[in-house]
Parts: structure tokens; sequence; C-alpha cells
């Protein structure tokens, strides 16, 4: 069932993907579309004010082990997105899930495929894929 989900919007952005059909557009809108993530979570830090970032190295303890390190360390953000900054995130992104689809369509790749080698490769390696 989710394969076909993947597929169907592969084939809905195929469809839809028109006016930035060549490949180097693709590849610029899928930069531009990251940046605009990137943007939306810091307005909802610095203009909302609905989610806060607490960054500082991270100590960590000796001895400790991969496992228990996964305890220590922590995201740094604080706070919930509110419903507007939620929505803007999640257009953000869906604009870069489109762009991305339309780069794998140029180069023939399925983007279920695609998701299930990299959720293939992150399980094997488990703890020890220190992405």
């Amino acid at each position: 069932m989710k394969d076909l989900l993947c597929d169907q919007f592969q084939e809905t952005v195929d469809e839809c993907l028109i006016r930035h059909k060549n490949i180097l557009d693709t590849v610029s809108k899928l930069q531009e579309s990251v940046a605009r993530v990137n943007r939306a979570v810091a307005k909802a830090v610095t203009d909302c004010g609905c989610v806060t970032v607490h960054a500082e190295r991270h100590p960590i303890p000796e001895g400790i082990s991969l496992e228990q390190l996964r305890t220590v360390l922590d995201s740094g953000v604080r706070g919930q997105l509110c419903d507007n900054c939620r929505e803007v995130v999640e257009a953000e992104v869906g604009q870069t899930l489109f762009y991305l689809t339309g780069v794998l369509n140029a180069v023939d790749l399925n983007l279920y495929d695609c998701l299930l080698k990299e959720q293939k490769r992150i399980s094997a390696l488990g703890i020890f894929n220190f992405s």
C-alpha cells in the first residue's frame, strides 16, 4: 500500500512538473525548497516563538555506550510548533518532496525504492549509522 502511495505521488509530480522539468531547474528548485524549510523553522523560533532552540556542545560522559548515548543527546528543540508554523513547515516540506521526486523522475529512480533501500541501510547499520 505504501509503495502505491509513493508511486501515485511520483506519477502526479511527473504530470505536474512542467515549468521546471529540466534537471538543472529541478535541482535548483530542490535547493531553494530546502532553504525555505530552514527559513520556516527559523521563523518559528525567531518570529513566532512557539519553539525555542537550546544549543550547546553535548557533554558526553566517559564510559557511556552508544546505546546510552541516545538518552544523553537531544534535538535542542523546546516546545511545539503552533498550528500556523506547523502548516508552513509542512507546506515547505511538501514542496521539497515535490522537487526531490522531480529529480528522481528525471534520473529514472523510484521514490519508494530509494526509501526502502535507505531504510534497509540504516536498519542494518543500526546505532553505527552515525547520521
